[in-house]
């Protein structure tokens, strides 16, 4: 059974309970999408000033929506575009302060003003990213980046 957590200490320290804790939310459970699912609610219960969290996942060749918390989103996103399609073709995560200044952006919702996409790594090649959007700007910080991609690591144990 979940219980809402409080997390208290410094940044770091908060982030390793969140990723602690969905290492135990997701035990014993192989079903990809109830783990993203799970692990999306998880993330929009812990940060705060976000618009929208969720995942994109490949198929055929381009990422496609899956689990994710807020308002409907843009289905399909090609590879190489906007920041979750550049951080499949990079490889490696985007942390955009202001996305208006960023080239190419989509725009899933007008009131988003910073974003960071961590991809999902599975023997060298993207599964999918983690997508969160915060209605200001400057909202992500390294120590964010920091936390979120060992949050993505736990989460890829159990997918």
């Amino acid at each position: 059974m979940f219980t809402q957590t409080s997390y208290s200490g410094n940044s770091s320290e908060q982030y390793t309970m969140l990723s602690k804790q969905l290492d135990a939310l997701l035990e014993g459970e192989n079903n990809s999408i109830a783990n993203l699912s799970n692990a999306s609610a998880l993330l929009n219960q812990f940060l705060e000033r976000i618009n929208w969290v969720g995942f994109y996942l490949m198929e055929d060749g381009e990422l496609v929506l899956g689990p994710f918390q807020g308002l409907p989103a843009c289905v399909r996103i090609a590879v190489g575009k906007g920041v979750c399609g550049t951080a499949v073709s990079d490889k490696k995560t985007m942390l955009v302060e202001d996305v208006q200044a960023f080239p190419g952006h989509i725009a899933c919702d007008a009131a988003s003003r910073s974003e960071i996409v961590i991809p999902l790594m599975k023997e060298d090649q993207v599964i999918g990213v983690l997508d969160i959007d915060s209605p200001e700007t400057n909202r992500f910080t390294k120590e964010d980046q920091q936390g979120l991609e060992l949050f993505v690591d736990v989460l890829m144990k159990h997918l």
